[in-house]
């Protein structure tokens, strides 16, 4: 029997995606530029919330916005609308960022001036949960209509993340969705975990999420 190499890519390549992710987050620490991984399925309501946050935010902190998405700049679009310092980011058909890839959206938004930077992570439950970007903190948006039983199926991406965002909470009397039934079941797969039900739509909820972005981006930079 020939004798043959088996080489575990997989754990490489997070092995060295760790790695960058750590100097980037390093290389913003003593920049004072704090940077939120948004994370979400597609239809949650992460740019309609990406651009209240804006709104709340805009007069306290200098911004500035990652849109990825595997095409189209239709939400890079939308922000910069706002006078919000933007970049589009194409993934070429990948459906997460790594580290690597948001170290280039960095350099290419430049962060000279910048308090608070969002990476608005590619559409996907899945893939972006695996990968560290080198964000300082994780957040994700679960919305509504998505169901309460997504904890139970996508369990990665609610325990990788720092703050859950339950958004489209002002639909709750016309969906299914048990609220205390995804709570606990978050809770489970991660303790320390802020869960902050909010409305994007009539801004429910989002002094409370403009509040806890205040005090990390204080933190960070401190």
């Amino acid at each position: 029997m020939k004798t043959f190499k088996v080489l575990e890519i997989k754990e490489s390549v997070f092995e060295d995606n760790n790695q960058r992710a750590d100097l980037l987050r390093q290389e913003l620490k003593e920049k004072k530029t704090f940077l939120l991984n948004l994370m979400s399925s597609p239809g949650s309501g992460k740019t309609t919330t990406v651009l209240r946050t804006i709104e709340a935010l805009k007069d306290e902190m200098n911004i500035g916005i990652l849109e990825a998405d595997i095409d189209s700049d239709v939400d890079a679009q939308a922000v910069a609308q706002t006078g919000t310092k933007v970049i589009q980011l194409h993934t070429g058909g990948m459906c997460h960022l790594d580290a690597e890839m948001t170290r280039q959206g960095i350099e290419g938004l430049g962060i000279e001036d910048v308090d608070f930077v969002i990476l608005e992570n590619v559409g996907n439950l899945v893939c972006p949960a695996e990968f560290d970007t080198g964000a300082c903190k994780n957040a994700m948006i679960l919305s509504v209509p998505e169901g309460d039983d997504k904890p139970l199926k996508y369990p990665l991406m609610f325990s990788v993340v720092d703050v859950l965002l339950i958004n489209k909470i002002d639909t709750i009397e016309y969906f299914d969705f048990d609220l205390e039934a995804v709570k606990e079941r978050v809770m489970k797969l991660n303790p320390n975990i802020k869960i902050i039900p909010i409305s994007a739509k009539t801004g429910e909820g989002l002094e409370e999420w403009a509040n806890w972005i205040r005090n990390e981006v204080r933190k960070w930079g401190e």
